[in-house]
């Protein structure tokens, strides 16, 4: 006798998106790839952005009266 092996509704799902899509594993990497896996940011652009931060308070939240 062979027990059948759970699978969540979760689990069932996503093997389903995948069926239907078979490139969306490809799609995922592609947008990390365009908004996080981004590469090192080169000398002239690190001095920019340093220079352009604005200076915050110490506590934001406090109103200046």
């Amino acid at each position: 006798m062979k027990l059948k092996e759970y699978e969540s509704d979760f689990t069932k799902f996503l093997k389903e998106l995948k069926q239907k899509d078979p490139n969306l594993e490809e799609k995922q990497r592609n947008g990390r790839l365009l908004l996080w896996d981004k590469g090192p940011l080169d000398l002239d652009n690190q001095r920019r952005a340093a220079e352009s931060r604005v200076k915050q308070n110490g506590y934001v939240y406090q109103s200046k009266l």
